[in-house]
């Protein structure tokens, strides 16, 4: 990855990111957060923003409710890449653009949950309306996003400004139709504490990650950087949701790939911002 060119890299990384056009906004509109939000830092940088999104997605599935609806509803072991790349649209847009367009994508993404309804095994119903389970989905979504950006990008990022990571994107999943969503570190820490008795990890679940770390790369030059973007995602993970998904690593593993992760990351940014 070092030794590709500039613009090699770039050509890998930009299909993840919203469009230009997307990303226009009128003068004087700064969007939902604003050049100067913790939002507009932390989903800055495309390595960290990978990294996360893969804790993330394997933090999420061991949501029974979760689960199902990624299962039951959507195209994900046909299309996982697209549905990725969806997904990191939608942060991308409600983030940078303009306040139409996050507007816009927040409806878009109702519409969509309004039709996503079902029972887990067992029986119990779940919607993806549920703002409790948007809560769940939102906190492992944010709490991911901002690990990988402080063990990538900046480590030294003040406690403050991640509380205020923590009540921007408190408020965008309010949009979305969660209540009582944590707005701090300290908040977002004690609800992941708290949920954990409704997690778990069963056949489905190791099927859906065995499918996400074994994606296919999009050409054969990008298969060593997504090979460590998805083992840098493993290790991201709370050592208790490593544990549950049967993904624990030896500690030599887990240095090697951060140091790789971390050569990878300032390699991107490299490409992406001269």
């Amino acid at each position: 990855m070092l030794s590709l060119p500039r613009a090699a890299i770039r050509v890998r990384i930009e299909p993840l990111l919203a469009g230009d056009r997307s990303l226009d906004r009128p003068k004087g509109d700064d969007g939902l957060f604003g050049p100067r939000s913790a939002a507009w830092a932390v989903h800055g940088d495309v390595t960290a923003m990978l990294i996360g999104g893969v804790s993330s997605l394997l933090l999420q599935m061991l949501h029974p409710a979760a689960l199902a609806g990624v299962l039951d509803h959507s195209d994900f072991r046909r299309d996982m890449r697209g549905r990725l790349l969806r997904t990191a649209r939608f942060v991308g847009i409600t983030t940078y653009g303009s306040t139409a367009a996050a507007e816009a994508a927040i409806a878009r993404v109702r519409r969509i949950h309004a039709g996503v309804n079902g029972t887990v095994p067992g029986g119990a119903a779940y919607s993806a309306n549920d703002p409790d389970l948007l809560g769940w989905v939102h906190v492992a979504e944010t709490t991911s996003f901002l690990a990988a950006y402080l063990r990538y990008r900046d480590p030294w990022f003040p406690a403050r400004r991640q509380d205020a990571y923590h009540a921007e994107m408190a408020e965008l999943v309010r949009r979305l139709g969660a209540r009582d969503v944590p707005a701090t570190r300290r908040a977002a820490a004690a609800y992941m504490r708290n949920a954990r008795a409704e997690l778990r990890a069963d056949a489905r679940t190791r099927d859906v990650a065995r499918l996400i770390l074994t994606q296919a790369a999009p050409d054969a030059v990008a298969v060593p950087f997504q090979r460590l973007m998805l083992e840098a995602g493993v290790d991201l993970l709370p050592r208790w949701a490593r544990a549950m998904h049967g993904l624990d690593r030896p500690v030599p593993v887990r240095v090697a790939t951060r140091t790789g992760a971390a050569m990878a990351g300032r390699a991107v940014w490299w490409a992406m911002t001269t």
